[in-house]
């Protein structure tokens, strides 16, 4: 038996008019690998006059990945950084000790129909590095490695595949693949080396067959570890595959911070209350301490 769960989504508005499909956390899965959360956003219509930015907000003890496939976004946080988030690019956030950030439409897209669509996840970080300082990783489209086998297309976005990759700095063994393929068969090789154990695939356009058992679009089908895997689609598909070592124990996760203590989270909490956790240079919003 190749799968180990099947995950489906929810839905859940991030912002008024804003909803996303998250599949992780899980009853049957918390985590795939190092990965405790996955929203997959999107293909949606912006029009002109349309607010779903996300407004400042905090961060800690995790990682969040960002990936989109149309659109563009634009990030800000309290390092001070200002990034332009566009298709292809991996856009790799360690909250660490402390961060806040905002996700807004850029603002040369407001006055104009668009479209976005994406991902975010975020990582736990390990035990040993829950609390280090905050950073920003921006891995452009044209920097992340391809493998290519005139059928299918693998992007390594972090990680690494078949002897390429990612130039996207992990603080464990973490594989993020972006995979496209006309149709057929592919075969994911189980040994996929750097002591990583877990994986999962999600296929974004199209079901797909893993090992004869038919998987639908917009599901995660998590594998047993170990084995290679048989995938395969009847034509063009999608699909990511996340996975990495195990986390080093259980983890706690409330709005928006992870970590392996709870008196952390508690810490956090009154320091965003207290708005003591840093600040956006040209923000002024904030998003609330939720009650629950």
């Amino acid at each position: 038996m190749t799968l180990r769960h099947v995950l489906t989504p929810h839905t859940k508005e991030l912002s008024p008019g804003f909803t996303v499909r998250r599949l992780l956390p899980a009853l049957a899965a918390r985590a795939v690998g190092p990965f405790v959360f996955f929203d997959h956003f999107g293909p949606t219509e912006e029009h002109p006059g349309d607010n779903h930015d996300v407004r400042p907000h905090p961060h800690i003890g995790l990682a969040t990945v960002t990936y989109l496939f149309e659109g563009a976004m634009l990030h800000r946080d309290s390092l001070g950084i200002v990034q332009r988030i566009e298709p292809g690019a991996v856009n790799w956030m360690t909250a660490g000790s402390g961060i806040v950030h905002s996700e807004r439409a850029p603002e040369n897209l407001r006055g104009i129909t668009r479209r976005i669509h994406g991902l975010q996840l975020w990582v736990a970080l390990p035990v040993a590095s829950e609390q280090v300082p905050a950073s920003f990783q921006h891995a452009p489209a044209a920097d992340i490695p391809v493998w290519k086998d005139g059928v299918t297309t693998v992007r390594v976005l972090v990680g690494a595949f078949d002897g390429l990759r990612s130039p996207v700095k992990t603080f464990a063994p973490t594989q993020y693949l972006d995979i496209s393929t006309k149709g057929g068969l592919f075969t994911l090789p189980g040994d996929f080396g750097d002591g990583m154990a877990e994986r999962a695939i999600y296929p974004l356009d199209a079901p797909l067959e893993v090992d004869g058992e038919d998987v639908k679009a917009g599901t995660i089908a998590v594998l047993e570890p170990g084995n290679d895997v048989r995938i395969t689609s009847t034509g063009k598909a999608r699909y990511m595959v996340i996975g990495g070592a195990p986390l080093d124990g259980p983890r706690h996760m409330w709005w928006n911070f992870v970590s392996s203590r709870k008196d952390r989270i508690e810490a956090a909490k009154v320091a965003w209350a207290n708005q003591a956790m840093g600040t956006i240079p040209g923000e002024t919003e904030w998003i609330p301490l939720p009650e629950r």
